[in-house]
């Protein structure tokens, strides 16, 4: 693999974002004349440098005025580096409220190819036996795996869905439609003791700014602990907490 050498740089594109970064910093639009004083380039090549970062939407020009602003293609970019980040990171703080609030044990869940993961577990008591831990595939039937039943496309989770099907019973899975239906409408989703006896779950989706499923958080515990309907305190807690972190990642959500 080709490296690059310490020192060796295109100078063309240090001066085209230099650009970028003068009209970033001075925070307000800018004529020719302006970003030519501030910069001191030549004025034929500075009108070659704002014709091709105003083409490819780094910069936009208002016809009008003449005037230059940062492009709507930079947004596009810093959208796309924060979908980047690392999501458990970022969520980690609202885990840990979560897991005081409700004094149970809290998991964040991502999508792989053989179905949801755990891949982040914030717990209350260190003995508790959640029939579960980070690495654990969890099924369809959990609160976390009907989450991604609502909200993942059937066209990726379709082989999952038909392999959980093998080994689910049937009058349940009549019945996940349903709920991924109340599920989408609420969102929130309920499981009595899908793994282990006396341990039930309530899970939330995680969208992002493109409204897709980043993730789900999920609250397990002992089931005289855990809702089973929306209208539960603990419920309307984390229907809004789930709006509050969807939110910090973009997610408009319509009424």
């Amino acid at each position: 693999m080709e490296t690059t050498k310490k020192g060796t740089t295109i100078q063309s594109l240090q001066i085209g974002l230099g650009i970028v970064d003068l009209l970033a910093k001075e925070g307000r639009p800018l004529k020719f004349t302006d970003i030519q004083n501030l910069t001191q380039i030549t004025k034929s090549n500075l009108y070659k440098y704002l014709n091709t970062l105003t083409q490819i939407g780094i910069l936009y020009r208002n016809k009008e005025s003449g005037t230059y602003i940062l492009g709507s293609k930079l947004i596009e970019y810093g959208m796309a580096a924060a979908d980047q980040e690392n999501v458990v990171d970022r969520i980690a703080p609202y885990l840990q409220e979560i897991n005081v609030y409700s004094l149970n044990t809290v998991l964040y869940s991502s999508w792989t190819n053989n179905g949801p993961m755990i891949v982040k577990e914030v717990k209350t008591n260190q003995g508790f036996n959640i029939g579960a831990q980070m690495g654990t595939l969890l099924p369809i039937l959990s609160a976390t795996g009907k989450v991604f039943a609502a909200f993942i496309d059937e066209h990726f989770i379709h082989e999952w869905r038909e392999k959980e099907f093998l080994h689910t019973d049937p009058e349940k899975l009549n019945l996940l439609d349903e709920e991924c239906k109340l599920i989408r409408k609420n969102g929130i989703s309920f499981a009595r003791e899908p793994l282990v006896s006396s341990v039930s779950s309530v899970a939330f989706p995680v969208f992002n700014y493109k409204k897709k499923l980043l993730g789900v958080i999920t609250v397990v515990g002992f089931s005289d602990l855990i809702p089973n309907n929306e209208d539960h305190e603990l419920s309307k807690y984390l229907i809004n907490v789930s709006k509050e972190i969807s939110a910090s990642f973009g997610y408009e959500q319509h009424s």
